[in-house]
C-alpha cells in the first residue's frame, strides 16, 4: 500500500471525525447525555489521533542520516503506539469516568432528539471514513482473514483508523441504545452504563493497538511467504551451494532490511563471488521491491573431506 494510500485513509478519518466532535458536544448539551458526551470526547480523540498518524507519516520520510543510517520509518511505529496510549487513557478513561459519575448522580435525561440526529449523522460521516480505511485495508490484506491481516500488516496507521472507525460505529449503537431505554424506561442509569461500554471498548481497541505497535518496534520480520521466497529466490542462483540465514525486518510498511548468509560453491573466483551477489540482490529487488537494504554475507567455505 503506498503512502498516498495511507495518508488519504487518515485524511477521510480527520475530516469526519472533526466535524463529528462538534455536533456531538452540542446534542450532549442539549440532551444532557453522558453516552452522548462519552461519544464527543471518543471524536475529539480520534481527530487528535489521527493528526498524530500524519506527523508519523510526515516525519517519516526524513531521509537517513548519521545517527539513523536506515532511515526513520519507525516513526510509523511510534506514533500509533502513542495514540493507542491517549486512546487508552483520555479516550477509554474519560467515557468510563463519565459512565461513573452518571450512574452516582444520575440526572433526568432532556429530549433526546437532537441526540438522535446527531447520532445519525455521525453514523453516516463514520461510515465513510470506516468504507475508505476498509478498502484500502484490504487492497494490502492478500486475500488473509480479517484478524490475520490485522495481525500481519506492518501499516499501522491504516490497521489504528480502522479500528478507531469500528470502535466509533459500534459506540454510535452503544450511545442509541443507551440513550433510548434510558428514556424509555425512565432510568438515567442505564445511559451512564453505555458510556462505561464505550469506555471499556475504547481501551480494549487501545490495547491491541498497543500490542501491534510494540511488536513492531521490537523489529517484526517480513511475512513467512516472503521469507520463504527469498530462500527459494537466492537458492536457484548457479553459483549458491545453500541458503543458511534469511533475517529480515520492518523499518517500515514498505521499507525491509534483509540480511542473507550464504554458503556458496568452494571453486568460485572472486569476482564470480561479486558477480553473484549483484545477481542476488538484483532478482531479490525486482520480486521484493519492498526489500530496500540488502547484506549478503559469505557463509565460510566447507573444506572436502580427504
Amino acid at each position: 500500500m503506498s503512502s498516498a494510500a495511507s495518508k488519504r485513509v487518515v485524511y477521510a478519518a480527520v475530516a469526519a471525525n472533526s466535524a463529528i466532535a462538534v455536533t456531538k458536544f452540542v446534542a450532549a448539551f442539549l440532551s444532557g447525555s453522558s453516552a452522548m458526551t462519552s461519544e464527543a470526547i471518543h471524536s475529539v480523540v480520534d481527530t487528535g489521533n489521527q493528526l498524530l498518524l500524519l506527523l508519523g507519516m510526515h516525519r517519516s520520510q526524513k531521509p537517513p542520516d548519521d545517527r539513523h543510517p536506515f532511515g526513520h520509518g519507525k516513526e510509523l511505529y511510534f506514533w500509533p503506539l502513542m495514540v493507542a496510549v491517549l486512546l487508552f487513557g483520555i479516550g477509554g478513561g474519560m467515557a468510563m469516568y463519565e459512565g461513573i459519575i452518571h450512574l452516582s448522580r444520575p440526572l433526568p435525561l432532556e429530549d433526546p432528539f437532537w441526540a438522535y440526529i446527531v447520532l445519525a449523522a455521525a453514523a453516516v460521516f463514520e461510515s465513510v471514513s470506516w468504507w475508505v480505511a476498509v478498502k484500502e485495508f484490504r487492497a494490502g490484506s492478500g486475500g488473509r482473514g480479517v484478524w490475520q491481516s490485522v495481525r500481519r500488516s506492518k501499516n499501522l496507521s491504516v490497521v489504528t483508523v480502522l479500528l478507531e472507525d469500528t470502535a466509533a460505529l459500534l459506540g454510535l449503537l452503544v450511545a442509541f441504545l443507551g440513550i433510548f431505554f434510558a428514556h424509555h424506561f425512565n432510568n438515567p442509569a442505564l445511559d451512564g452504563i453505555a458510556s462505561i461500554v464505550i469506555g471499556a471498548m475504547l481501551a480494549v481497541v487501545a490495547l491491541l493497538l498497543i500490542r501491534e505497535s510494540w511488536g513492531l518496534l521490537l523489529g517484526e520480520s517480513a511475512d513467512p511467504e516472503t521469507v520463504a521466497g527469498i530462500r527459494k529466490l537466492a537458492r536457484k542462483d548457479q553459483d549458491v551451494s545453500a541458503v543458511n540465514n534469511v533475517l529480515t525486518m520492518h523499518f517500515g510498511p514498505d521499507d525491509v532490511l534483509l540480511n542473507l548468509e550464504i554458503e556458496f560453491r568452494n571453486e568460485i573466483s572472486s569476482a564470480d563471488l561479486v558477480a553473484s551477489i549483484a545477481r542476488l540482490e538484483e532478482a531479490i529487488r525486482a520480486e521484493y521491491p519492498d526489500v530496500r537494504s540488502i547484506f549478503v554475507e559469505a557463509a565460510p567455505f566447507r573444506r572436502p573431506l580427504e
